[in-house]
């Protein structure tokens, strides 16, 4: 396996993310991500010329309740537990003067 990525350039993106990384830590990341630098290589190799683009890898499904038609409270029931109403409204007091 060819090193794409060296320990300079792991100690600079550990720098850019403000990552402090022990000297220990540095071979094992260079050589984590040149690993995974290889396995994006090999991808790269796959004939994907007669692959349908796709956004979704599984089916979507929208999981929606039935829409029932349900008789909703009139004005009067809502109304009567109301300490103050006026002409079918509740009547508060004024907030702006």
């Amino acid at each position: 396996m060819k090193n794409i990525i060296s320990k300079k350039d792991v100690e600079y993106v550990a720098k850019l993310s403000r990552l402090k990384l022990r000297e220990d830590e540095i071979p094992k990341f260079t050589h984590q991500l040149n690993t995974i630098l290889e396995y994006i290589k090999k991808l790269n190799e796959v004939d994907t010329s007669k692959t349908e683009p796709t956004l979704q890898v599984v089916p979507l499904v929208n999981v929606r309740r039935k829409d029932v038609q349900v008789l909703s409270s009139t004005v009067e029931d809502v109304l009567k537990n109301a300490p103050d109403k006026e002409r079918g409204y509740f009547k508060v007091p004024p907030i702006i003067e």
